[in-house]
């Protein structure tokens, strides 16, 4: 079992950052691939990013490439997304979600999820 919790999010401008940061505890963080999911009013929940265990491979969204970073210290049980160049659209609920399988990208996928952390970008 791993129990995760996010933290980060918050109100920001349009064209602004946030890195929200996914606290992992339970069994050994290197044992899972990580993923950043999110949703947001009326919507599915909706992939962002994942990264491997040993940060070998990330995969993205395309609605988010090149804006967003994904990326994980396994010695502080972390996951973290950098989130620059936001826009009112990445609104959402960000959840961290945790896999057995080595690039997981489907919700199913992911065994343990977090609470989510709220996302808000203003114009």
């Amino acid at each position: 079992q791993v129990q995760l919790v996010e933290s980060g999010g918050g109100l920001v401008q349009a064209g602004g950052s946030l890195r929200l940061s996914c606290a992992a505890s339970g069994r050994t963080f290197s044992n899972y691939a990580m993923g950043w999911f999110r949703q947001a009013p009326g919507k599915e929940r909706e992939f962002v990013a994942t990264i491997s265990r040993f940060a070998g491979y990330t995969y993205y969204a395309d609605s988010v490439k090149g804006r967003f970073t994904i990326s994980r210290d396994n010695a502080k049980n972390t996951l973290f997304l950098q989130m620059n160049s936001l826009i009112p659209e990445d609104t959402a609920v960000y959840y961290c979600a945790a896999s057995g399988i080595g690039r997981p990208v489907l919700s199913y996928e992911y065994a343990y999820w977090g609470q989510g952390t709220q996302v808000t970008v203003s114009s």
